[in-house]
């Protein structure tokens, strides 16, 4: 099979495709062809050697795929050949097929495009898990969403108006703003040409109940001064390479709530929590009442094109690979 490979850690451009060995089938595991891979900034960051994991190279990069079971162990019960399913780990996905653990693996519903699959892990639970459980959004509330344009941002601002709040989303470009306003916001700002913290206050009336940041860099202190007394800023990644350092002086005068969300352990501390979200979230995927904004789908010969639009902060939603194209 064909799989992109993290030969050693560098820029987007340092993996390579090549052909490796096709998976073998082995107790509890269940073999996957995999008919569409979606990208997350943490791809990036794992092939530059910078996220909080470190995977030793040679490795296959990629968090999330769909495709169909081609194989499973003899022991396997969860899944058969021909299921449509959709999965992912750490790494992994942009390859033909892959072998992973059956219980992993969920099936798609029916109604739903093994692209659609692909593209809603990821993104859609960091951005429920962050607003229902972390955040505690609540109807009425004005939640603002940084980097709004973003795959986890575009989810956010779909799943906010899902749980009743109004929504403000933050990007960086009049493009990427009216996809925004398509996904529903009630109210956008450029934090490119507009000042963050001062339309903040005025759109919301005072502040915001909620911010959720996938950003970071210097935009995230400024929605911080954004929000109401006792507002909720929860803190979901660094996309903008910036780790900021926030003043907390501002979090004792404002008695705001700051939190942070991690989609690799928040099941381990949070189980109920995580499970009760999991199920609403299947719940409104299945009800077709979400549908992940998916602006470009890459041959998996451009792996390192697709990285580069992560990396360089100009896509818009999901980009996803095809291995077969």
């Amino acid at each position: 099979m064909r799989a992109a490979r993290c030969l050693e850690y560098g820029p987007p451009e340092s993996v390579v495709v090549e052909e490796v060995p096709d998976p073998v089938v082995e107790r509890g595991q269940a073999v996957v062809r995999i008919e569409a891979a979606a990208l997350n900034y943490p791809d990036v960051l794992i092939v530059a050697n910078k996220y909080q994991v470190s995977v030793p190279p040679p490795f296959i990069p990629g968090s999330e795929y769909a495709g169909t079971v081609v194989a499973v162990g003899d022991d396997v019960t969860d899944v058969a050949p021909g299921d449509r399913v959709f999965g992912g780990g750490i790494v992994g996905a942009f390859a033909q097929m892959t072998s992973t653990p059956a219980r992993a693996l969920t099936r798609v519903p029916d109604a739903v495009t093994t692209v659609d699959a692909a593209a809603f892990g990821v993104v859609y639970r960091t951005a429920y898990h962050s607003l229902r459980s972390v955040a505690d959004a609540r109807r009425g509330d004005w939640v603002v969403v940084l980097g709004a344009a973003g795959g986890v941002g575009l989810a956010a601002v779909e799943l906010a108006q899902v749980l009743g709040a109004r929504v403000l989303a933050a990007a960086s470009s009049p493009a990427k703003l009216d996809a925004c306003r398509a996904a529903g916001a009630e109210a956008t700002v450029d934090y490119d040409t507009e000042d963050l913290k001062e339309r903040i206050k005025e759109i919301t009336g005072g502040g915001a109940d909620v911010v959720l940041d996938p950003v970071g860099g210097p935009y995230a202190e400024q929605a911080l001064r954004a929000t109401r007394w006792g507002g909720r800023f929860v803190t979901i990644g660094f996309a903008s390479g910036e780790i900021p350092r926030i003043p907390l002086n501002l979090v004792l005068l404002k008695g705001v709530v700051v939190k942070g969300f991690e989609i690799r352990t928040f099941s381990e501390h949070a189980p109920e929590d995580a499970r009760r979200d999991h199920e609403e979230l299947d719940a409104l995927f299945e009800a077709g009442k979400v549908h992940p904004h998916i602006s470009a789908v890459y041959p998996l010969d451009r792996v390192a094109d697709a990285l580069t639009d992560l990396a360089e902060r100009r896509a818009v939603g999901k980009v996803v690979l095809d291995p077969w194209a």
